[in-house]
C-alpha cells in the first residue's frame, strides 16, 4: 500500500547535511544572469545569499551560493506537491498543474522571446512583458498544456505560429521582457490568459471575457 507524504517533508530530510554549491563571479556577471544560468529566479538567488545586501554590487571572484544538490533536483516541486512512496521505498513525485515549474530550458525561453517579438514588437515594453506573462500563466493553468513549448504550439492559439513569424530571431527588448516576466515583473499580467488587438481581430469571442488590463493596442483577458 502506497503512503502519501508531503513534498516538503521529504525535501527537508534530503536537504539535511547536503553539500552546498557556489558560483564564482566572473567579469561581466550580474545576479540576474547568474540566476538564469542556475534555473533560479532572482528572488530565490537573493534568498540563498543574504550576505549580498545590494544585488547590483557583486565583484569578480565572489562566491554566490546556488543551493544544494537536492535543492537543484527538487526545485520544480512547490508546497502543494506530494510524493508517493512506492513498494521499494522510493519517493515518486506525483505532478499536478498546481505545481508551477520554477526553471525553464533555455530553448523554451528563446521560443517565448521569439513569440513576444512577433506578437508585440511595436507594442510598449510593458506590453511585451505582459505577453510573456500570459504564456507563463497558461503553463501554470490547468486549462492549458504544461510547458512553454506546448502552450505556444497548441493548435490555433498564436498567429505567429501559423504565419511563420515565430521562426524569426528575438530582439533584445523581447529577450529582456521574458527575463523580467520570469523575475520581478511576474505579476504584470496576473490572471491574464489571453490577449488580442480588438481593432484587427477577426474572431470576437474574447470580447465576452473579463478584461484584466489594456496596454498599447492589446487587451488582456482572463
Amino acid at each position: 500500500m502506497k503512503k502519501i507524504i508531503t513534498a516538503f517533508s521529504v525535501i527537508a530530510s534530503l536537504l539535511f547535511a547536503s553539500p552546498a554549491f557556489a558560483y564564482t563571479v566572473k567579469s561581466g556577471d550580474t545576479m540576474s544572469g547568474i540566476a538564469r544560468s542556475q534555473n533560479l529566479s532572482l528572488q530565490e538567488l537573493a534568498r540563498l545569499n543574504p550576505q549580498i545586501k545590494n544585488l547590483d554590487l557583486i565583484y569578480v571572484g565572489q562566491n554566490v551560493h546556488t543551493g544544494t544538490m537536492e535543492e537543484k533536483t527538487t526545485r520544480q516541486i512547490v508546497n502543494t506537491g506530494t510524493l508517493e512512496v512506492n513498494a521499494n521505498g522510493q519517493a515518486v513525485h506525483t505532478a499536478s498543474k498546481a505545481e508551477i515549474t520554477v526553471g525553464y530550458l533555455e530553448n523554451e525561453l528563446n521560443l517565448l522571446a521569439r513569440l513576444v517579438r512577433a506578437e508585440a514588437e511595436s507594442e510598449p515594453y510593458q506590453g511585451k512583458v505582459a505577453v510573456a506573462c500570459v504564456v507563463l500563466n497558461r503553463v501554470a493553468s490547468s486549462s492549458f498544456p504544461n510547458s512553454i513549448k506546448e502552450v505556444i504550439y497548441q493548435k490555433g492559439q498564436f498567429q505567429p505560429v501559423r504565419n511563420g513569424e515565430i521562426n524569426q530571431p528575438a530582439d533584445e527588448d523581447s529577450i529582456r521582457a521574458v527575463q523580467e516576466a520570469m523575475d520581478e515583473k511576474r505579476d504584470v499580467a496576473a490572471g491574464s490568459l489571453f490577449f488580442y488587438n480588438p481593432a484587427t481581430a477577426t474572431n470576437r469571442w474574447l470580447d465576452t471575457r473579463a478584461t484584466t488590463l489594456v496596454i498599447g493596442h492589446h487587451v488582456f483577458k482572463k
